[in-house]
């Protein structure tokens, strides 16, 4: 079959996207995860009698368990492909994808497995975080000599 034959034949069987959707969705879902997040800092700030930037950190540890959790028990898959972008791209997301790595490859031991294969995904998502964090500071601390 020829090359050009056979594309039109994918295109005409390909699932159309609804990327108005799918954009409401990631929007509205990540509001939500927002509001969520809000909620523990204030939860946290108020209960244990912290400052609002050490709920920040209850915060984070939180929506990271239960994001882990909920890959634990398989839910957190089917709750992006609902959710889309929206639950994908926080802080969840990536304890997903480091807790989806190491479930998978957790028979091969600790090192060869965990320990190899956890970061495969999220590895360059540390380093370019590293690397931004560094560049940004930099800037500042060029432009406004390191106050704020």
């Amino acid at each position: 079959m020829e090359k050009s034959r056979y594309q039109k034949l994918v295109k005409k069987y390909k699932p159309k996207e609804n990327r108005l959707f799918n954009g409401m969705m990631a929007f509205l879902v990540g509001g939500i995860m927002g509001v969520i997040g809000q909620f523990l800092v204030e939860f946290y700030a108020s209960n244990l009698e912290i400052s609002t930037k050490e709920a920040g950190t209850f915060m984070i540890i939180t929506l990271i368990f239960i994001g882990c959790l909920l890959t634990c028990f398989k839910f957190f898959d089917k709750w992006v492909h609902f959710a889309k972008a929206g639950l994908f791209v926080p802080i969840t997301g990536f304890a997903h994808a480091m807790m989806s790595a190491a479930l998978d490859y957790k028979k091969e031991g600790m090192v060869t497995g965990l320990g190899a294969s956890m970061f495969k995904l999220t590895g360059s998502v540390i380093i370019f975080g590293v690397v931004s964090a560094y560049v940004f500071g930099l800037i500042r601390i060029l432009l406004f000599g390191g106050t704020i």
